[in-house]
């Protein structure tokens, strides 16, 4: 099994992101195309999860006036219990380590019930209580 997670560099890249990203919030989760896609696709860097040289994961990161926020992770259905999720987060967390711009800031991410033990085993706390957002429960955690 090869699992290979590279950031995203073109549109060919972003389209398999985004379609991915399509295939688990919208189609599967239910989640409003309109709240899927935003205004930060452009500045936010995205990453893409290929295993066996097929796109099956994706997320990205972007800055906001409180930290560093982790986000749209998503893997397709078939693909998941296989590591990608782990390298993914692994993946993000390595690109904000050597970012000049990311010293300092606080990395945090708004985590889906179901994947808050995978953000835990990173360090990731939950901070407050739980919350509804695209219908989804979740709770933001803050990289301790």
């Amino acid at each position: 099994m090869s699992l290979l997670v590279e950031k995203v560099t073109g549109k060919a890249g972003m389209d398999l992101a985004l379609n991915i990203r399509h295939t688990v919030f919208v189609i599967e989760q239910g989640v409003n195309p309109e709240d899927e896609y935003d205004q930060f696709e452009d500045e936010a860097t995205h990453f893409l999860a290929s295993l066996n040289g097929k796109a099956v994961g994706t997320a990205r990161y972007r800055f906001t006036p409180y930290g560093i926020k982790l986000e749209r992770f998503a893997v397709l259905q078939d693909a998941r219990g296989k590591g990608v999720g782990q390298a993914l987060v692994s993946a993000v967390l390595r690109d904000l380590m050597v970012n000049e711009e990311a010293k300092g800031k606080i990395r945090y991410l708004h985590a889906q019930l179901s994947a808050v033990p995978l953000y835990a085993k990173f360090g990731f706390k939950k901070v407050g209580d739980m919350f509804e957002e695209c219908k989804i429960q979740h709770f933001k955690m803050e990289l301790a």
